[in-house]
């Protein structure tokens, strides 16, 4: 069986064949947010099943390719469309892009996703800057670094202190006040999905001081750190959870994710522009 490394590389040199650009900036885009994509100039686009050892994007709203070309005047890669842990993908494929993002060279990631919010205070349409995580998957054994560690990739073991950077966070409010709304903060928690959360569930979640939740980001976030990556974490709050079932609390909604697909929609523009202001700022 071949090394992560060998395969990183084999992904690396297949991508470098389609186009010259050299990322500094990898950007993840979550559910509803592949529009995002038409913002890049002088895009090269690499579908997943042509890159050795990417496994494809099967969720609707995830195109399932990599974007090379420019942002805001700097280089980038875009991971349009991500791998989903309930997809029935290990870990370790789910964030194997962001091993690829590093070794195209991108030095930075701005992950973004679709969340559930939990703090009473946030609306639909809201961003929220990630400052923290609680990653359930991985503190119960779902962590992408199990197994053995190749030091060419990164430390055997991670300090997560300040996986989201601080300095980052800071730039992202600067932006976004300047583009006429605030930014909210929180901790993100990531499930396995596919199902949404219990009532229970987001009771006991908002009792350990997560303020939004999802399926995805955490563990990309780990492998980003693990290779020595700043980090800028942004979700646009898609839905509000319920804490409680009640019999006045309206019905079930008939298709939550077409909910969230359609809440990306209304979430773009701003999104958009505070991920080019951070662009154009990034040192």
């Amino acid at each position: 069986m071949q090394s992560l490394q060998v395969q990183v590389e084999e992904a690396r040199a297949a991508i470098r064949q389609r186009t010259p650009v050299v990322p500094q900036v990898g950007l993840i885009l979550g559910s509803g947010l592949g529009e995002l994509a038409a913002a890049v100039a002088d895009g090269t686009a690499v579908p997943y099943d042509e890159v050795p050892h990417m496994p494809p994007a099967t969720v609707a709203g995830h195109a399932g390719r990599f974007l090379l070309g420019h942002l805001a005047g700097r280089p980038v890669v875009v991971m349009q469309g991500r791998i989903h842990f309930y997809e029935g993908y290990t870990m370790a494929q789910t964030t194997f892009p962001v091993r690829v993002m590093r070794g195209l060279g991108a030095t930075t990631l701005i992950v973004t996703n679709a969340a559930g919010g939990l703090n009473p205070a946030f609306q639909v349409g809201d961003i929220m800057a990630i400052v923290d995580h609680i990653n359930l998957l991985g503190m119960g054994g779902q962590n992408p670094l199990w197994g053995p560690n190749d030091e060419s990739l990164g430390p055997r073991f991670v300090d997560l202190r300040d996986a989201y950077d601080p300095a980052l966070v800071a730039l992202a409010d600067d932006v976004a006040h300047g583009l006429g709304f605030a930014l909210q903060h929180g901790v993100y928690a990531q499930l396995s999905g596919p199902s949404f959360e219990t009532p229970a569930e987001i009771r006991f979640l908002h009792g350990i001081g997560v303020a939004a939740v999802g399926m995805s980001t955490a563990a990309e976030v780990v492998v980003a750190r693990h290779g020595g990556m700043r980090v800028l974490g942004l979700s646009h709050i898609s839905n509000v959870a319920a804490a409680e079932s009640t019999p006045d609390a309206g019905p079930a909604l008939a298709d939550p994710h077409k909910e969230v697909l359609a809440a990306g929609q209304r979430a773009i523009p701003r999104l958009v522009a505070l991920i080019r202001g951070v662009l154009e700022h990034i040192s």
